[in-house]
């Protein structure tokens, strides 16, 4: 969740001034030093005027120094002491110098320790890195052949659809045919069928003159029987020749069939 804009004003304006007054530190500690150094400095100045005043002989006095005495020479006692006074200041600068150096040494320490967390979490990301890398070079070589793939599917596609559609005209055409040879199929159906018609039609008339015929052969010969002396003459061919001219089939000329 993003912070708000104040407070990263705020957070930016405090880094700002943290480095401004870093950057003068070093410069101030050297000023801290040189002011020590200056008081200790006088100190000791004004300790040996002090005794170089305490050192002048009095006339008044009887007492003379003498050099080689017992006696300290307060000039030099007052060195001694600015010396010692500057050894302790140094010491305490030393000790501090050893305090800071083992921080420092602290820091050090710690700032290998999170150098070598960072390196570790660098590897790790850059590790992270090559398998991400390697992840993303296998999937664009996924994507390539997933292209090949559709690209060839599309072809195929497409010759499909020229099949397809080649096989849809044929179909049609085929259709066409079909239905020319089903008009033909009626057609031919239909004149078989009136031929048929015919046909039956012309047995039916054969049939009925066959009956006809019958029944004529009948009635003639009915007529035969009772007239038998009328002198009919019969021809060689089977033709009964009757008394008022009119000729007559009678034997084998009258073997018709239903078929004609």
């Amino acid at each position: 969740m993003a912070e708000p804009s104040w407070q990263e004003t705020l957070r930016v304006r405090l880094v700002e001034r943290n480095a401004r007054e870093g950057s003068y530190a070093p410069i101030i500690e050297q000023y801290r030093r040189l002011a020590q150094q200056t008081k200790l400095l006088k100190e000791r100045n004004a300790s040996l005027l002090n005794a170089m005043g305490s050192s002048r002989p009095n006339p008044s006095s009887s007492t003379v120094f003498v050099p080689g005495t017992s006696e300290d020479n307060p000039v030099r006692a007052a060195y001694i002491a600015s010396l010692e006074s500057q050894i302790s200041s140094l010491r305490d600068e030393l000790a501090t110098v050893y305090k800071t150096q083992g921080q420092n040494a602290q820091r050090l320490l710690a700032m290998n320790e999170t150098l070598r967390e960072k390196e570790e979490l660098s590897r790790v990301d850059a590790e992270g890195l090559r398998k991400s890398r390697d992840e993303i070079a296998l999937l664009r070589k996924k994507v390539d052949q997933h292209s090949e793939l559709m690209a060839e599917k599309d072809r195929t596609a497409q010759i499909l659809h020229d099949e397809i559609s080649t096989l849809q005209l044929e179909l049609s055409q085929i259709e066409d045919r079909n239905q020319t040879l089903t008009k033909d199929n009626a057609k031919l159906l239909q004149r078989w069928l009136d031929a048929k018609q015919a046909e039956a039609n012309r047995m039916n008339e054969a049939n009925q003159f066959y009956e006809d015929m019958q029944s004529r052969k009948q009635a003639i010969q009915d007529t035969n029987g009772s007239e038998s002396g009328n002198g009919d003459l019969l021809n060689e061919g089977g033709t009964t020749m009757m008394t008022d001219g009119m000729p007559s089939q009678t034997g084998t000329d009258l073997n018709l069939t239903p078929n004609g």
